[in-house]
């Protein structure tokens, strides 16, 4: 599989394509994502399967209606539909000049289920703290997590933010990313790609 990364407008939230050659499934919708992958899907003859959402944050779904009106289905943890299908209920966290249209969420990921994505059994696993609905989407076969704003190189995700929680999050990560092979490949939010290894030894707000 490949695995494209783009830091997308207007707070550096990535935006992660993962495509097998023929079908590609694309992970959180900040701003200007769909201009950015669509040339792709076109050049590459790619079919978009889903806009998989990590969690409701504003940042990481405002281009979500764009998929929506192209036919694309969405697909999040049930914990933060109402951010999602309700968004301008974050309206005091938007820059000035953006507005977030609603978006119906197509399918409901939960803990421990097993999804085909690509060809390939992926597991969700919950891990909130930073909202409520924060997934990772773990490709055994690849080595790799996708994990939304739980960690990141050398940080994690902001607790203090509504449906945030420091006791949670520290749980989450330690019981759902840290009990991961060593040599996985974490893709967070905002920021590099790292490793649970690298993570566990040197992350200074949590230590495997």
């Amino acid at each position: 599989m490949q695995i494209r990364s783009f830091e997308l407008p207007p707070i550096g939230t990535n935006a992660i394509l993962i495509d097998n050659g023929s079908h590609a499934v694309l992970f959180d919708a900040p701003a200007t994502a769909w201009q950015t992958v669509l040339p792709i899907l076109e050049a590459e003859k790619l079919t978009l399967d889903a806009l998989v959402l990590t969690h409701g944050h504003w940042d990481h779904m405002i281009d979500t209606a764009t998929f929506k009106g192209a036919g694309i289905p969405v697909w999040a943890h049930e914990a933060d539909r109402e951010w999602i299908e309700d968004p301008m209920r974050q309206a005091a966290f938007l820059p000035p000049g953006y507005e977030i249209p609603p978006a119906k969420v197509d399918r409901f990921l939960a803990a421990g289920e097993k999804v085909q994505l690509l060809g390939q059994d992926a597991e969700i696993r919950h891990v909130p703290g930073h909202s409520p609905g924060n997934i990772a989407i773990y490709f055994p076969e690849e080595e790799c997590c996708v994990v939304g704003d739980a960690i990141f190189a050398g940080s994690v995700g902001r607790p203090d933010l509504p449906g945030g929680d420091w006791p949670t999050l520290e749980h989450s990560i330690k019981t759902q990313l840290y009990t991961l092979p060593d040599a996985t490949i974490l893709y967070p939010g905002h920021g590099p790609i790292t490793s649970v290894g690298q993570e566990k030894k040197t992350n200074p707000y949590v230590r495997g």
